[in-house]
Formats: C-alpha cells, structure tokens, sequence
C-alpha cells in the first residue's frame, strides 16, 4: 500500500474542466418514483419497491429513464469516487490500495485500518485529528467481532475513515487548516463541491451534513451518473482514471470482503460500481455506459437486482449479473418467491426479420 512520491502528483489543482456552463441546480421536489422492483411470493405480487433508474450510453445520452431522474437527491456514498477525484486534483498523491480506500465505505477489516492508520502517517497527523463519527465496524461479522472482544466504537473503525484521512492528507498538502475541515466554507469542500458541480455538469442543489460529518451535496440521479460516467471514461493518468483505476483494482479495499459491489466490480470486466446508503447505486464502463439507481424506501435486497438489470439493459452480458438477481423468497425454509425487476429494465432484443 505504497503511494506514488508526492513529488510526483504536486500539490496543485489538476483539473480538466468538463464545461463552462453548468445547468441549473436539480427541483428540489417530492420525487416521482416508479416501481421498479416487485416482490413474487407464489405467483402473487406481496410487495412492490419504488425508486428512479437511469441507463445512459457510451455517448452520455439517457438511454432508460425510469421514475424521476431530474429531481434533487443525496446520493450519499456513492458520490465518494467524485470526491476523490476532487482530491487527487488538489495534489493528493496516493494511488492503488489507498486511493481506493480513500473513495470506500469500507467494513472496518484490519486492513481497512491498517491503510487509514498509514493514510495519516503519510498526512502526518493521528487519528485524533479525525472528525469523522465514532462508530463500530460496519460489515456485521467484523463488528460482531468487536463486541465479543469488548471493544468501543472509534473514528477509524467507521466506514468513512480513509475518505477523512485523505481529507486531512489533502489539507496538509495544500497548508488549509486541518480544523474545521468538514465546514461546508472550509477550502477543501469548495474544491470538492467545485468538481461535484464540474463531473455532474449541473449546480448542486442543496448542501447539507452527511451520516460520517462530511458536507453532502444534492444533485440529480442523473447527473450521477454523467459524473461516474466521465470518471470511467477519462484519459489515462488524469485524476479521473486514477480514481477509477485503483478501486477497479482494489474493490474490496472500497467496500470489504463478500460485498456486493465488490463482487459486481469482479463479475464485470472494467466496471466501476459504488453503493450509498438509502438504495443508492452508482455503476459505470471505461466506454462511459452508466446506470444511477436509487430505491425510494433504501432497500438493499432492490437495490442489488435492478442495479443488476440496469446495466444489462445498458448491453452488459446478462450472463455476468446472473449472481445478482436477489435472494429467494423463502417459505417454510424453500424458495417460494423472487423479486422481479420492472419489464422495462429487460435487456433489449434485436429481433431477426423473418
């Protein structure tokens, strides 16, 4: 987990602006959810979940648009690959296992520690200088763990420590104060809110306090996935794909072991995927192919399946995603049931002319 020389990524912003004009903020309004999702149990439908999907192509155009795309929202995590692009562009030099620990919520596993431990040695601050929640590890067995050890929540156990660290990493290399540094008018965050608004091409909405401290900003679930679309399919050696390069390297130093974006990003060659809390998902190609999805009532066991038949509507082999269908309906103990993605996520046919 050895970064580049700081020598080699100086403390300047590197940026390559995508436009000079920026769209308007996204409406904040009631979003206009659609079903996107159906729970089966013996042939009948017992439930249905709500949320908004959009499916863009290689050329940034919106192929699928299901319920509301254009409304403000908070994409949470999933927004954490933008905000370390932003801080790569202010002379953050890590790359590889840390960068993407840098972009992660991670599970709170001993090497997720080890590298936010190493990520503030580099920073030469300690975990003291973290403001970041305390909070016990997220993945459940690892934090079983910790209770069984008897051991208290800390600031370096909660899933957004290496995003902090990297933000104290980054203060340090550009001399902004280290206090302070969440506050939506500290130096850091109005770099960060600049490329949010710079990749998503739109102004953000709404900036309030995320579940970790750091500012979060609101855009659109669109302009999301414009965002992760133009983080995938940035030149080599930008910002933008060292980013990408090192989660798609390290997804499991992102997210942790046996989770789902992990094994998504080791199903599909080249993708880049990221979850959020409150059923977002966030999920792009190298060619710029990207879906945004977002489940009205946060539910995982939606978010994983239409995540999975957006990016086959979006022309990835269905045969990759056959692991990400969701998990049965159980009835007495055998399978009685699925969920069942909204018919028009069902990948597109070309039918021979007879």
């Amino acid at each position: 987990m050895t970064p580049s020389p700081a020598a080699d990524h100086p403390p300047v912003m590197q940026a390559v602006m995508y436009s000079s004009s920026l769209a308007d903020a996204p409406v904040i309004r009631e979003p206009l959810h659609a079903p996107v999702a159906h729970l089966v149990r013996g042939g009948v439908t017992e439930g249905v979940h709500y949320g908004s999907v959009v499916v863009l192509g290689a050329g940034g155009a919106v192929e699928l648009q299901l319920g509301d795309v254009e409304a403000a929202f908070y994409p949470r995590s999933a927004l954490k690959p933008v905000q370390a692009v932003a801080m790569v562009r202010a002379g953050l030099p890590l790359d590889g296992e840390l960068l993407s620990l840098a972009a992660a919520s991670h599970s709170g596993e001993e090497r997720h520690l080890a590298g936010t431990r190493r990520i503030l040695e580099l920073a030469g601050v300690t975990e003291d200088d973290l403001r970041n929640v305390e909070d016990l590890p997220y993945a459940p067995a690892v934090r079983d763990g910790w209770i069984r050890e008897g051991r208290e929540p800390s600031r370096l156990a909660q899933n957004c420590s290496g995003k902090h660290a990297a933000m104290l990493y980054t203060c340090k290399l550009n001399g902004w104060s280290l206090d302070g540094y969440l506050d939506p008018a500290h130096p850091l965050q109005q770099a960060i809110a600049e490329i949010v608004e710079d990749l998503t091409g739109q102004r953000i909405a709404r900036v309030t306090v995320d579940g970790c401290g750091a500012p979060l900003f609101s855009v659109s679930l669109h302009g999301l996935a414009r965002a992760v679309s133009r983080v995938t399919a940035s030149a080599p050696g930008t910002p933008e794909a060292r980013v990408a390069d090192a989660m798609r390297a390290h997804p499991e130093m992102a997210s942790g072991a046996g989770r789902d974006v992990a094994a998504l990003m080791h199903a599909v060659p080249g993708l880049l995927a990221k979850d959020g809390f409150e059923g977002v998902e966030v999920a792009a190609l190298p060619d710029g192919r990207a879906v945004a999805v977002k489940i009205s009532d946060g539910a995982n066991r939606a978010r994983v399946p239409v995540t999975a038949a957006a990016l086959a509507r979006a022309g990835v082999d269905p045969r990759l995603l056959t692991g990400f269908a969701g998990e049965p309906l159980l009835g007495g103990g055998e399978p009685v049931g699925r969920i069942r993605t909204a018919r028009a996520l069902d990948p597109v046919t070309v039918r021979a002319c007879a």
